[in-house]
């Protein structure tokens, strides 16, 4: 079992596991600490993570910013990763696009996700479906984060 999976397992079944987790994945991966991500899901295909509405992460306009909105997905998208990647392979980002579709006014869940079949395709080309959404379901981003997977000799 991957390490980032384990580690999720093992922890959530602690009352507190689930910010123990997140804190340590931000110690790992600092960027993401600006965002103070509260993971929810992770497991194979899927991860999901919850930015909160605070001050530290708006724009001009009072709502949560574009960036940090991405980051969050990266971070779903990242957990995702290392969860669900095959044993001897390895990924890498190659790229991010994304659509703004409404103001983040509230909490916005970021949400990664891949179809089992991707992993085992051989082709090394890997789009990951990713999309924010706010408390009251509104989706305001939503897109696509390319990994490049090839084998760990390579």
């Amino acid at each position: 079992m991957p390490q980032v999976l384990d580690l999720w397992n093992r922890a959530s079944r602690l009352p507190a596991g689930p910010r123990v987790f997140s804190l340590l994945f931000t110690r790992k991966a600092p960027y993401f600490a600006t965002i103070r991500p509260r993971f929810t899901e992770i497991g194979p295909n899927r991860a999901s993570l919850v930015i909160p509405n605070r001050r530290r992460v708006h724009n001009h306009l009072g709502t949560v910013h574009a960036i940090a909105l991405c980051n969050g997905l990266e971070a779903a998208m990242g957990a995702l990763a290392e969860a669900t990647i095959p044993a001897g392979k390895r990924w890498i980002p190659q790229g991010m696009e994304v659509s703004y579709t409404a103001k983040a006014t509230s909490d916005i869940t970021c949400t990664a996700e891949t179809d089992p079949e991707q992993w085992t395709s051989g082709d090394p080309d890997l789009p990951v479906r990713v999309r924010g959404v706010r408390d009251d379901g509104t989706v305001v981003v939503e897109g696509e984060i390319r990994l490049w997977v090839t084998d760990k000799s390579r």
